[in-house]
C-alpha cells in the first residue's frame, strides 16, 4: 500500500485520502481498512498529516522505501545515442557539460556532473601558442583527456621555432610520466651546468617558473537544468528561493552534496531524500545519482537535483544510461 500511496503523491502532489486509494487501489480493501494501515504507516514515521481531517503525505522515509523496489532500466537504443553525442566531445570539460545537458533535459530536473581527477595526473603532451606582447598560451593535456590552458607573460619573446623546440623536447622526453616525477626530474636537468649552455634548456626554464606542470587538481563541475526548478512547488519564500539559487552556484556546495550522498563508489545508482544537511533551502530536494571509479584511478559522479515528487523510475534510468555510456569514454 506505500508503494500506492507514494505514486499517488507523486503524480498529483496533493495528500492521499483513504477513500480515493479505495477508488483508485486493486487491493480491494475498504476505506476503514485502508485508514487503519494509513494509521500504522503513520505511527512508523512513514506518513505525515497535517490534521486529523487531512490526506496523509510520504514522508522522505517513504519516498526512500519506496525508491528501493524500482528497477533500473537500461534501453539500447537510448544508451547509442547517448554515447553518440558524448563521443563528439573533445575534452574531460566538454563531456563534463554535455553530460549535465543531457541528463538534465532527460530528467526535466536539474542534473550535476563532476569529473574528480587522480592525485597524480600523467602527461600526454604539451603545445605552445605564441600570443602578441610577449605571451605565451601554455597548453597541458593529460592522459584523463583533461586539458588545462594558461597564458603567461615573458621577459623575452619566444619564437615559433623556439616554441616548437621546447614543446619537442617536453614531449618527447616526459610523455607517460607523472607530473611530480617530469616537474623532479625537469628540475634536476635545469641546475646542471650544462643547461646554462643549452638554448632549449634554458628558455624552457622561464616557462618552468611560469607554472608549465604545475596543473591544478580541481575536479570540473556542471550544473544544467537550474531553471527547472522553477516550475516546481517547493513551497519556499522568494529569499529561500534565492538562497537556493546561491548554494547551487558553489561550486565547493556542489562538490560536497556529491560526496556526501554518493558515497558508496559501487556504480549502482543512490538516492538521498531531503538534502537539508547541505543547506536549509534543499529541504525539499532529492538527489539520485551515481559514483563511477574509473580503471585510471579518476571518478565521475552524475546526479539528477529535483522534487521529493520527482519521476524517480526516470531519473534512476537516465543516470543508469550516463553512467554506462561515460565508462566506455
Amino acid at each position: 500500500m506505500l508503494h500506492s500511496i507514494v505514486e499517488s503523491y507523486i503524480e498529483t502532489g496533493e495528500p492521499v485520502a483513504s477513500q480515493s486509494l479505495a477508488r483508485a487501489s486493486a487491493l480491494r480493501l475498504s476505506s476503514a481498512s485502508i485508514r487503519n494501515v494509513m494509521s500504522d504507516l503513520s505511527d512508523r514515521g512513514f506518513l505525515a498529516q497535517a490534521h486529523a481531517s487531512a490526506g496523509r503525505v510520504p514522508t522522505p522515509a517513504a519516498i526512500q522505501a519506496y525508491v528501493k523496489k524500482l528497477a533500473v532500466r537500461v534501453v539500447a537504443a537510448e544508451l547509442s545515442k547517448m554515447r553518440r553525442e558524448l563521443d563528439r566531445a573533445q575534452s574531460v570539460e566538454e563531456r563534463v557539460e554535455r553530460s549535465s545537458r543531457l541528463l538534465a533535459e532527460w530528467t526535466h530536473n536539474a542534473a550535476i556532473v563532476a569529473a574528480i581527477p587522480i592525485s597524480e595526473q600523467v602527461l600526454r603532451e604539451v603545445q605552445f601558442v605564441a600570443l602578441p606582447a610577449d605571451r605565451v598560451l601554455m597548453v597541458v593535456v593529460t592522459a584523463d583527456g583533461a586539458v588545462r590552458n594558461q597564458v603567461v607573460d615573458l621577459a623575452e619573446p619566444l619564437g615559433e621555432t623556439e616554441l616548437i623546440s621546447i614543446r619537442n623536447y617536453v614531449n618527447r622526453n616526459f610523455s607517460g610520466w607523472t607530473l611530480s616525477a617530469a616537474r623532479r626530474e625537469l628540475e634536476r636537468r635545469l641546475r646542471l651546468e650544462s643547461a646554462a649552455y643549452d638554448d632549449v634548456l634554458r628558455r624552457l626554464l622561464e616557462l618552468h617558473l611560469r607554472g608549465l606542470l604545475d596543473v591544478a587538481l580541481d575536479p570540473e563541475v556542471s550544473l544544467d537544468g537550474a531553471s527547472n526548478l522553477l516550475a516546481i512547488d517547493l513551497h519556499l519564500t522568494r529569499e529561500a528561493m534565492r538562497d537556493l539559487f546561491r548554494t547551487l552556484e558553489e561550486k565547493k556546495r556542489l562538490i560536497d552534496l556529491l560526496d556526501r550522498y554518493l558515497e558508496s563508489g559501487n556504480g549502482e545508482p543512490e538516492v538521498r531524500v531531503g538534502l537539508e544537511d547541505i543547506h536549509p533551502s534543499m529541504a525539499g530536494l532529492s538527489v539520485v545519482g551515481v559514483t563511477l571509479d574509473r580503471p585510471d584511478g579518476a571518478k565521475t559522479r552524475v546526479a539528477v537535483l529535483g522534487p521529493h515528487r520527482m519521476d524517480y523510475a526516470r531519473a534512476l534510468s537516465a543516470v543508469a544510461h550516463l553512467r554506462d555510456a561515460l565508462w566506455h569514454m
